[in-house]
């Protein structure tokens, strides 16, 4: 289904793809009729694909920007291609059927995209709103969710499985931070520095104060057992007046 307009030339760099989903019920809509949107209101996407029937509609040729992301990061990479899934956010496309995947990132990996995940798996709705979207990742290339991608604000595709998509040898990198982590609280170290005495380290400000050091008691006497608990053989102890 050709899109009448494309978001121009790409820039050159690292291939990479983005992968969105479509916030559609895919019980009641078809991938046709989502890209029929989509060039409707000129912001196609490379492919718009829904994993529960297999449908797979491309619009833009993989050498043309899509117009789904913002500039400049459209035109970023040799490659810059936009995959549209049939679902929503808040249920991850990954946790369903998934036909037509393979097809898919068979044809990513002919655009020299790598079967890799620098940013991490995204992020589950909401929280990917606040993820980090870091330059560093981005430039390296490979597979990215939309909620990963710099200078954008969205929370798509969800807590996807990366690896029902790029396989299972795929590396699983920690779930990444987000813009605002959350800040230590002020108050105590939380390693607290040793006295020049050598004491030991304070606790925070509710610590008690040391006193003066306890006298130890007197060892108490031990007693001599009785006679009737007495080794076999000792002669009985003299009982004294």
């Amino acid at each position: 289904m050709p899109a009448r307009q494309d978001g121009g030339r790409l820039g050159g760099g690292a291939p990479r793809v983005v992968w969105f989903a479509s916030e559609s019920d895919p019980r009641t809509v078809s991938a046709r009729s989502v890209a029929a949107d989509m060039v409707k209101e000129d912001r196609p996407a490379h492919l718009v694909w829904h994993p529960g029937t297999g449908e797979i509609i491309q619009t833009l040729p993989a050498t043309r920007a899509a117009r789904l992301l913002g500039d400049p990061v459209s035109r970023e990479g040799r490659a810059c291609l936009q995959v549209v899934v049939i679902g929503q956010a808040r249920v991850p496309f990954t946790a369903a059927l998934m036909i037509g995947v393979e097809a898919i990132v068979g044809w990513l990996d002919t655009w020299g995209v790598e079967r890799r995940w620098p940013a991490g798996p995204p992020l589950p709705s909401p929280q990917s709103y606040h993820s980090l979207r870091a330059r560093k990742d981005w430039a390296r290339g490979g597979h990215f969710g939309a909620s990963q991608v710099p200078v954008a604000d969205r929370p798509d595709p969800g807590g996807i499985d990366i690896r029902r998509i790029t396989g299972p040898n795929t590396p699983v990198a920690p779930l990444p931070t987000t813009r605002a982590p959350i800040p230590e609280p002020a108050g105590a170290r939380l390693v607290p520095r040793p006295s020049r005495l050598g004491d030991a380290p304070r606790q925070g400000p509710d610590h008690t104060p040391p006193g003066p050091s306890p006298v130890p008691a007197r060892p108490l006497p031990v007693a001599a057992p009785p006679d009737h608990l007495a080794a076999p053989g000792a002669r009985p102890r003299a009982m004294s007046n």
